[in-house]
């Protein structure tokens, strides 16, 4: 008992100090609530913006400490907002004690631990914001309790186990939004038939763990407007009847589950019928299920606001319904990696707005149809890997903001069309495989705009290559391998200054090889296997810091090779077949010692060369900058928006720098990815999101971290590559509206900075 009074007796000192000290009134009850704030403040063990320094001044009225809002009536705090301010520590349960609070946001900070249960007791709150921060554990069911809640957003966390079905499930009828979205979470979404929620208009469940069906009861939703439920293991028929009852609907994303369709998965009508009222759909995502049946003619029945449908990566067979065609403000189709048949609809240049056409990977037959070059928007075309016959349309040069062409893996004959110089944005031109004869046009060699990479391999082209390709001082790969091409190689090629990758293997060339090719100063990979060349190997090549794959075999080389430089890491099979040969490589004859005294002078000469270079070549750092100017405006880098003609924006930047982060943390460009697997870098990480990413972290910590780290240090810098690979994939979203403004990305890397240079204490430190 005397303890209670001098507890209450302590307590009413505190008061009368704290109003003497602020030289303000402060109602009893803000008192307490400031108290509550101190207490939270001190489990923030980090405020590198120094956010919180008003905190701390007894100068300054606790409703305008940062981040706090009160009433009018300025005696209870109503919001706590600390959002971006790169906050670490712990989110303490002294926070309920803020019993008027309608707004809390402590997103994007790098709060860790559990979600305290004791935020259902803030029974007024109406937003509760948490996502993009570290939180772990279970997500409480106390907070279930929250009826007034109208925006629930706990996204982009490491949270785990089973959603709380009192979050679903409360009787409340004002939650308009949640997003639980990018975490770990399993089990079923627990809507049972008593759940209203009514006032529900965005749900984002997107990138978990969830099983089951999409409960029924989310039909009570009527006024959904965005249902991103992607990336999980859902199961079961298409939602059709859930989805028919939401004819507010705007943004529908059931890709990467395990749906079918109905009849024992034959049948797509039903659902696509289900849509049909749906009259603001602007996308429609069905990607990577299962998906078996035939594209119904009812597609063409959908609201003409859609702008976007994928069905890529399904077993849809059957031919490509020409009804699709009335969606003329279409901007994307993605129909690739199923089993369609038939001929491609020339109803498709009805759709005058389509930028991105995907239609790879099918059996699609026939001829391509002229008429698609009338589609004048169209920035990207893909219809690799059919069984399409005939020519390339000479209309195609009528596709002047055609980007990318991908034709390869059909059986097109003919000749590479002239009028293709035409089209002076295109970035990549694959025609590989394919049937097509004749020579390279001068006018398509020529292509000053290509920056990726030109595929002209294994066809049946013949004549010389062209001195034109000497003007592709973008291009970052070139594929001539396995045709009939003769004559020597041009010196020219040396102009081609990014070139990374180049493939002549497989033809009739002769000649020497030119030493220009050895000073290309990015590149990594060069095969002329296969062909009639001759001379020595230019010791340019064997010089090459850059090059790590070489293929010289089977040709009419001569001379001495040495285990040094670029060859150090090379066996006989790149040199196999040139009975000239002899040197220092495992399995080579050695030279006799006749000409012992070349191999003396040679890297003398090599020296005197390299030190006429040095005299004359720029500061590397300079020339790093100088091309990295050149390629970061290259496909791969820039936004999807932007190669179908879009202005440039912030979210361009905002996705050109997030490429630049998965690429500095993979230590993969975007154009090995999209060169070598045909994908680009934000899929390519994705398709390791989430289970498959420690490889990745581990190899980027040796990389970027420090040589000699403690195992504390070790897991800290673990957390920071973790956090700025979904930081990448986020900025390198399709759809703009949904990445982070530059601001924000910003604010995240200063706060990575900054935990970097202060961890937190670790058991052992």
């Amino acid at each position: 008992m005397g303890s209670c009074k001098f507890s209450m007796f302590s307590f009413l000192c505190l008061i009368i100090i704290l109003f003497v000290v602020s030289g303000e009134e402060i109602s009893p009850q803000l008192v307490k609530e400031r108290i509550s704030l101190l207490s939270f403040r001190s489990d923030v063990v980090l405020d590198p913006e120094g956010a919180l320094e008003s905190w701390n001044s007894s100068g300054i009225h606790v409703c305008n400490w940062t981040g706090v809002k009160c009433n009018n009536a300025s005696d209870r705090v109503v919001q706590l907002d600390l959002s971006g301010l790169s906050l670490r520590g712990r989110i303490s349960p002294v926070l309920a004690n803020l019993s008027s609070l309608l707004v809390l946001d402590l997103s994007r900070n790098f709060f860790e631990g559990h979600i305290p249960a004791e935020l259902g007791d803030l029974l007024q709150l109406r937003q509760l914001s948490l996502s993009w921060n570290l939180l772990g554990g279970n997500i409480p069911e106390e907070l279930g309790f929250l009826h007034q809640l109208v925006y629930l957003d706990l996204g982009n966390n490491r949270l785990a186990g089973d959603i709380p079905a009192p979050l679903f499930c409360n009787g409340s009828s004002s939650l308009q939004y949640m997003d639980l979205s990018n975490n770990s979470l399993t089990g079923k979404i627990p809507l049972n038939n008593e759940c209203k929620l009514g006032a529900l208009r965005f749900l984002l469940l997107w990138s978990n763990r969830l099983v089951g069906r999409v409960p029924r009861a989310l039909s009570n939703s009527t006024n959904l407007e965005w249902l991103d439920l992607e990336s999980n293991m859902l199961s079961g028929e298409l939602p059709s009847e859930i989805v028919r009852k939401m004819p507010k609907l705007q943004f529908l994303y059931l890709s990467y589950n395990d749906f079918v369709s109905h009849d024992d998965n034959t049948n797509l009508e039903p659902f696509f019928a289900s849509l049909v009222n749906s009259s603001n759909l602007q996308e429609l995502e069905l990607a990577g299920n299962n998906l078996l049946g035939e594209i119904p003619p009812i597609i063409g029945d959908l609201s003409t606001n859609c702008v976007q449908i994928h069905l890529e990566e399904n077993i849809l067979y059957g031919s490509i319904p020409s009804h699709i065609s009335n969606l003329v403000n279409l901007t994307l189709l993605n129909l690739s990696s199923n089993l369609l048949n038939g001929t491609i609809p020339p109803e498709l240049c009805r759709m005058g707005k389509l930028e991105r056409v995907y239609l790879s990977n099918n059996s699609l037959s026939g001829e391509i149809p002229a008429a698609l070059a009338n589609i004048s928007h169209l920035g990207l075309l893909d219809l690799s890997k059919n069984k399409l016959t005939g020519s390339i349309p000479d209309s195609f040069a009528y596709l002047s903001q055609l980007r990318r062409l991908f034709l390869y893996e059909n059986q097109l004959s003919g000749t590479i069309p002239q009028s293709l110089g035409q089209c002076v944005n295109l970035e990549i031109l694959d025609l590989s495989s394919n049937d097509i004869s004749g020579t390279i046009p001068s006018e398509v060699a020529g292509l000053r705009s290509l920056k990726l990479y030109l595929n002209l391999s294994r066809n049946h082209l013949h004549g010389p290559l062209p001195l034109e390709l000497s003007k592709m001082d973008m291009v970052l790969a070139i594929d001539l391998s396995s045709n009939n091409l003769s004559g020597t190689v041009p010196p020219q090629l040396g102009s081609c200054i990014a070139l990374e990758y180049l493939n002549l293997s497989g033809n009739v060339l002769e000649g020497l090889l030119p030493a220009t090719i050895g000073q290309l100063p990015y590149l990594k990979e060069l095969d002329v296997s296969s062909n009639q060349l001759s001379g020595n190997i230019p010791q340019s090549i064997e010089a090459s810091p850059t090059l790590k794959h070489l293929n010289f075999s089977f040709n009419k080389f001569s001379g001495n090779i040495s285990n040094k430089g670029a060859f150090s890491s090379l066996t006989i099979d790149s040199f196999r077949g040139n009975d000239g040969l002899c040197g220092e490589i495992k399995g080579m004859p050695k030279c006799q010692r006749r000409n012992a005294h070349l191999s003396f002078i040679l890297p003398v000469k090599v020296q005197k060369a390299n030190g006429a270079d040095d005299s004359n070549s720029t500061d590397d750092s300079v020339f790093l900058s100088s091309s990295d100017g050149l390629l970061c405006g290259s496909v791969g880098y820039i936004a999807p928006e932007y190669g179908m003609g879009k202005r440039a924006s912030t979210q361009g930047d905002v996705y050109s720098f997030g490429v630049l982060l998965l690429e500095i943390i993979t230590g993969r460009r975007p154009t090995d990815v999209l060169f070598h697997e045909g994908s680009s870098l934000h899929e390519w990480v994705k398709s390791h999101y989430p289970d498959k990413l420690q490889p990745i972290v581990d190899q980027a910590v040796l990389r970027c971290a420090p040589s000699v780290i403690p195992v504390p240090s070790n897991k800290v810098w673990s957390d920071v590559i973790l956090e700025l690979i979904e930081l990448g994939l986020v900025c390198t979203q399709n759809n703009p509206s949904t990445r982070p403004s530059m601001l924000d990305v910003a604010n995240e890397m200063g706060s990575l900075k900054q935990y970097l240079s202060n961890p937190p204490s670790l058991p052992g430190d």
